[in-house]
């Protein structure tokens, strides 16, 4: 056993015990399988065009649950539209394109005499502005590498040393200070390879808004970042959306923008700089910003305009408890249509992103629905623009239907057909709550183990939906389907995940095909019902674990729940 899942498993000692959790499992239902494939083939078909929000797809996909769900013999779980409950939640977004082709340069490197001219997609990938401006004109702004650009006082760590960054543009590494630590004195304290929050792109771009940048270059290796330049690419060249802020300038500077790591060899070339190097001083406490010799100028028109996005639920009221619920999540967006791949295909399917989860919520709809109902409620959510920075999810869990408060657990399904069945489970990222506890136990008793996440550098626990709830102290995770094959063993599990994550993810080959191994989604099936109807028919309330960074969120709707 290695020495990180040693230590997970001994933050687990830290939860309340599983067995005051434990609930006689009800008989488990038989799942249909081929209901299930139907539901990812057509929703990852070209006829609904990627599941771009805010599209006639759109329409088309919101229809297509809906009806599935009215099938399933579920109730509307969405908003009081006058005394009728719909199946929808409106969902408010900011939607921002760049008009045309933005015209992208650079000046004062040290190969070129004249300007060098950048291509979209290419070097470099810029995301239309979020914060509200209709034009991004920026001539000759300064670069400034920020390191990891990470400022965390409970870490004693502040790569921007008070350096005035206003009118500036910052050049930023991904993931962690500690991602490529070696040991060394004056190294931090960032969990290792696990990423923290800090790693995250979307932390970087809140920063530099925070510091009153101009904007910011994040630095993609394909290690750090965990995926390679066309899942960049695919998704940040597209339509962008947010939720809507009243400042939107506080959390978004006019240019965010990822530059493929042989850009940035040049840019720290031109200004008589090693760029490994750099990112050597950068994993130190006492790294302070340094200004680069070369400059950026970016001109291009943007089109922000507000529109309304859907979520969708799908609801079995408790017998017993109707006003607490347990909620089965997962989003039904995809990345739409976008820049053709190597084939010239331009739908981004999104059948494994997240076609797969969707087929599975509505399958456990239906297993729920032919079932005797549970004591507590269930809530079948499909949200939107996960693909754009958990929006849908982040909206709801801040403005819920149903109580945060009195929300027993979500158990949130994200790219779950894997590559057939699995000896093991796992969950995104590093979690410690007593939901997982329940989730083990269900495990053990179908003969499954748990493994933690393998990939935690990856940053899984931010990067799907059930961190919007976590935010919100509810007690959350993402399943995750197992490694350890039953044909093939980890060695290829793994191999077979790394080939998904370098040839399909977020890319138009991620595709529905009559190959596909579903000898795991039963099995699967069986362990998502059991654990939410344990949890359904218990009076427990699961909780974070003392430690955890949600916990005191939690801890404070205690009342609601009767003190606990």
């Amino acid at each position: 056993m290695s020495v990180r899942t040693k230590a997970l498993f001994a933050a687990l000692a830290l939860l309340p015990s599983a067995a005051a959790l434990a609930v006689p499992a009800a008989p488990t239902p038989s799942f249909d399988i081929s209901r299930v494939t139907e539901d990812v083939r057509t929703l990852s078909s070209d006829a609904f065009e990627g599941r771009g929000p805010a599209t006639p797809a759109e329409t088309r996909t919101v229809a297509y649950i809906v009806a599935r769900m009215k099938a399933a013999g579920l109730q509307p779980g969405g908003e009081l539209k006058g005394k009728t409950r719909a199946w929808t939640q409106d969902v408010p977004l900011l939607q921002s394109s760049i008009v045309g082709t933005p015209a992208l340069s650079l000046s004062g490197m040290a190969d070129a005499h004249a300007p060098r001219t950048l291509t979209q997609g290419q070097e470099i990938a810029v995301r239309a502005a979020l914060n509200g401006d209709s034009r991004v004109a920026i001539r000759n702004a300064p670069l400034v590498f920020v390191g990891y650009g990470v400022k965390a006082p409970e870490r004693n760590w502040d790569d921007f040393k008070g350096v005035d960054l206003r009118g500036k543009i910052l050049v930023v590494l991904i993931n962690d200070p500690d991602f490529e630590a070696k040991g060394e004195p004056g190294e931090g304290d960032f969990g290792g390879k696990t990423m923290t929050y800090y790693g995250r792109w979307t932390y970087k771009y809140e920063e530099a808004a925070r510091q009153g940048a101009l904007g910011t270059l994040i630095v993609h290796e394909y290690a750090p970042a965990s995926y390679g330049w066309p899942t960049v690419r695919n998704s940040n060249t597209n339509t962008m959306f947010d939720i809507v802020r009243k400042d939107p300038k506080a959390a978004h500077a006019p240019l965010e923008a990822w530059i493929q790591r042989d850009l940035a060899e040049s840019l720290f070339r031109a200004s008589g700089l090693d760029f490994e190097a750099m990112k050597a001083a950068a994993r130190h406490r006492d790294f302070r910003p340094v200004e680069l010799k070369p400059t950026l100028s970016a001109d291009y028109a943007v089109k922000p305009v507000v529109i309304v996005s859907h979520n969708v639920l799908g609801r079995l009221p408790g017998r017993a408890h109707p006003n607490e619920s347990v909620i089965y999540s997962g989003h039904w967006d995809h990345l739409g249509i976008g820049a053709p791949d190597a084939r010239g295909d331009r739908i981004y399917n999104g059948a494994r992103d997240n076609a797969s989860g969707i087929a599975m919520l509505l399958e456990l709809g239906r297993a729920f629905a032919a079932a005797p109902r549970t004591d507590r409620s269930l809530v079948f959510l499909a949200v939107t623009a996960e693909e754009k920075g958990l929006l849908g999810s982040e909206y709801y869990a801040s403005n819920p239907v149903w109580p945060a408060a009195t929300t027993a657990g979500v158990i949130n399904m994200d790219s779950t057909i894997g590559e057939g069945a699995a000896r093991d489970f796992t969950i995104s990222g590093v979690a410690r709550l007593g939901l997982l506890d329940l989730l083990v136990e269900q495990g053990r008793a179908l003969g499954r183990a748990y493994t933690p996440d393998p990939r935690t550098e990856a940053g899984g626990f931010y990067r799907s939906d059930h961190f919007s709830f976590a935010k919100q102290g509810v007690p959350a995770l993402s399943f995750g389907t197992g490694r350890d094959l039953v044909r093939g063993g980890v060695e290829r599990g793994k191999a077979l995940s790394d080939a998904y994550t370098k040839d399909r993810y977020h890319q138009p080959a991620d595709e529905w095909s009559a190959d596909w191994d579903m000898s795991g989604v039963a099995p699967d099936l069986t362990l998502l019902y059991r654990t939410g109807r344990a949890l359904a028919d218990s009076r427990a309330w699961p909780n974070w674990s003392s430690d955890s960074e949600f916990r005191a969120t939690r801890d404070k709707s205690a009342a609601a729940r009767g003190g606990r």
